[in-house]
């Protein structure tokens, strides 16, 4: 079974040689592979029958297709997730489609872990299955207490359950952060659940955002993708100095990634 390879808390892509019509064309390459993954997810998921593994496994493979044709990844900081025991709030910045689909099998074989996301995601043709089977705690984005609601309430619930949570706290995806974008609800779960918080500083903008259909855009290999998990945080008092050191984190990385801030 295909498993990453991760030495001294670093992943990093293994050099390969890329077919040539995944050079001439990775995003129809990658598209193609990343429906026949999401396709046979989706059946198993339909019938009931989707755990974490096979959730891991799909990401994996997605990562896979996306390596096979040329997109490098650099994932660091393995340490800060497996340094203590127990479920744990993930926030990072969110910049394309990539990090949804990535990020399971960088996290879930260490912590089982669940995203906020989208109403819409789980109303998503073929996609609606897998999402459903993880548990996601959704948000409709129409009305903001409403989905603060939601988002305390389902979250303490996952936590005291021992599920991990994947928080984007801008509104939208976006190759440029805007910490004025970035609210404060992840760290008002992880206080009141008394949970620490693990920051996400990524940087996934080989995968683009499409002019018809957002999540899917073009697939630029030129573009190396980057995962950093930062060390844990326990929140103090209201959290405003937990919630600046997330924002420098994923500011620095971008910076020291030369990528847009």
């Amino acid at each position: 079974m295909d498993t990453l390879t991760i030495e001294n808390n670093r992943y990093t892509t293994t050099r390969q040689s890329i077919s040539f019509p995944a050079k001439t064309f990775p995003s129809l390459t990658f598209y193609r592979d990343l429906i026949r993954i999401v396709g046979a997810g989706s059946k198993q998921a339909k019938h009931g029958s989707y755990a974490t593994s096979d959730w891991c496994r799909d990401s994996l493979l997605t990562l896979r297709a996306l390596e096979r044709v040329g997109v490098t990844m650099e994932v660091t900081g393995f340490e800060n997730i497996t340094s203590f025991g127990g479920p744990c709030v993930f926030i990072g910045n969110h910049m394309s489609t990539l990090e949804t689909f990535v990020l399971p099998t960088l996290i879930a074989p260490i912590k089982d872990t669940t995203f906020v996301v989208k109403q819409s995601l789980v109303d998503y043709p073929i996609f609606k299955h897998i999402m459903r089977a993880r548990n996601p705690i959704t948000v409709g984005r129409v009305n903001a207490r409403d989905d603060f609601k939601a988002v305390l309430d389902g979250g303490t619930a996952r936590l005291a359950a021992g599920l991990s949570i994947i928080i984007f706290p801008q509104t939208t995806r976006s190759a440029v952060f805007d910490p004025a974008a970035f609210n404060t609800i992840g760290i008002k779960l992880a206080k009141k659940a008394g949970v620490p918080i693990v920051p996400i500083a990524l940087k996934t903008d080989a995968w683009g955002n499409g002019s018809f259909l957002k999540d899917y855009g073009k697939i630029d290999p030129a573009r190396p993708v980057h995962f950093a998990f930062g060390g844990p945080l326990r929140i103090r008092d209201r959290g405003t100095e937990e919630h600046e050191e997330i924002i420098s984190f994923i500011t620095a990385k971008l910076k020291e990634w030369d990528g847009p801030v």
